[in-house]
């Protein structure tokens, strides 16, 4: 049976390691670095700097874990959030 975790090269500051992840969060760790408009390897360079783990596969995991929640959060605020009141001459023939 083939495993579910994909190990992949990354340039990381400059430097060449290898990562293994699950394909779920490499697909989201690309999406996140597409809608950042920066490339992978900058995005993880990025985790790394600031990661409180000693794992960056753990670090990478978190941190797309922690992007989607946020998004989701942010999208439930949205959709329970009350329209804003409309004012009295909106709707009315002049």
């Amino acid at each position: 049976m083939k495993s579910p975790v994909v190990k992949r090269s990354i340039v990381v500051d400059g430097h060449k390691t290898s990562v293994s992840l699950e394909e779920a969060f490499w697909t989201g760790l690309r999406g996140i670095s597409s809608l950042r408009n920066m490339t992978v390897s900058e995005l993880v360079s990025e985790i790394d700097h600031n990661r409180q783990q000693s794992n960056l596969s753990s670090a990478i995991r978190l941190f797309v874990l922690g992007y989607f929640k946020n998004l989701a959060a942010a999208t439930q605020l949205e959709q329970k959030a009350p329209a804003p009141p409309s004012h009295p001459a909106m709707g009315r023939e002049l």
